[in-house]
């Protein structure tokens, strides 16, 4: 067989094992059922009020951006909090010491990545169809969509994820990017029309993959006539296609130089010294 096709057969294998193994306890499966339940509480609120003059539940348009949100965090947070832990505690050099094993991992990280945003989305949209009224799910361009636009954002998005987890050697620090990944939130029309806010966020949140995620799951799980009332008035699918597409290809460009750096001053050495340091936080 083919050395980088075995490695892509290894790394598919452990990408498996690991997305088994984050719902083999109490405390994993309530890290991945929380989030989901407060986020459908509060558009559970939403749902009373409604979108300008449209009538339309403003509760349900939220569900169909949080969706985007929901695979833009799995795409650049799992994927930095992934890598800084398992360069910490050493997987990651027992990774470069073997054949293709950097090859075979980030296969690994890809899959366990892709299967965690498949089950993020749908723990979402399920109980969200039942929650939720004017969702547009009865077509098959409505699910082609919602894969595309799921596909494409996690090839643009983990790039992202994996250079910034290869700035943090302590994976404590990863918490600081939650900070501006929130501010991207804020201002990339996940909870309102991104065409109601001032000028400068509207163009600020535009050149961010969270803005164009979120458009591209309205326009899949909306009625066509809900893209009235978004920059334009339309669903803009050549742009969210070309502005993901842009972050991917830059992603798959940097993230593998940045890994590369990262991996050849991985050593024993390196790794002692960041476990001395962290027993002395310790005690």
């Amino acid at each position: 067989m083919n050395p980088l096709a075995a490695a892509a057969r290894s790394g598919t294998r452990r990408g498996l094992v690991e997305f088994r193994q984050s719902f083999v306890t109490t405390t994993d499966i309530f890290a991945a059922v929380f989030p989901t339940v407060i986020l459908l509480v509060v558009m559970i609120f939403m749902r009373g009020a409604t979108i300008g003059q449209t009538g339309f539940s403003l509760g349900t348009m939220s569900l169909s951006s949080v969706l985007g949100m929901t695979v833009a965090f799995n795409g650049m947070v799992t994927v930095s909090q992934q890598l800084a832990v398992e360069r910490e505690d050493g997987t990651l050099l027992r990774a470069k010491a073997i054949p293709n094993g950097m090859f075979g991992y980030l296969i690994g990280k890809i899959v366990l990545v892709a299967c965690l945003s498949v089950v993020s989305v749908l723990a979402l949209l399920i109980p969200g169809t039942f929650l939720f009224d004017g969702l547009a799910l009865t077509s098959v361009g409505a699910w082609l969509t919602l894969i595309w636009v799921l596909a494409l954002g996690l090839i643009a998005t983990m790039p992202i994820g994996a250079v910034l987890g290869s700035m943090f050697e302590n994976p404590r620090n990863v918490g600081i990017m939650m900070l501006p990944i929130m501010g991207l939130v804020a201002i990339s029309g996940i909870f309102g029309p991104l065409g109601e806010m001032s000028g400068w966020m509207q163009v600020l949140g535009q050149l961010f993959p969270i803005y164009w995620l979120g458009l591209g799951m309205r326009s899949a799980l909306l009625p066509d006539s809900m893209a009235a009332v978004e920059i334009g008035g339309s669903w803009r699918t050549l742009e969210t296609i070309g502005v993901l597409g842009i972050w991917a290809v830059i992603g798959l460009i940097v993230a593998p130089m940045v890994m590369r750096r990262m991996a050849r001053r991985e050593s024993g050495a390196s790794m002692t010294e960041r476990r001395e340091k962290a027993l002395q936080r310790i005690t």
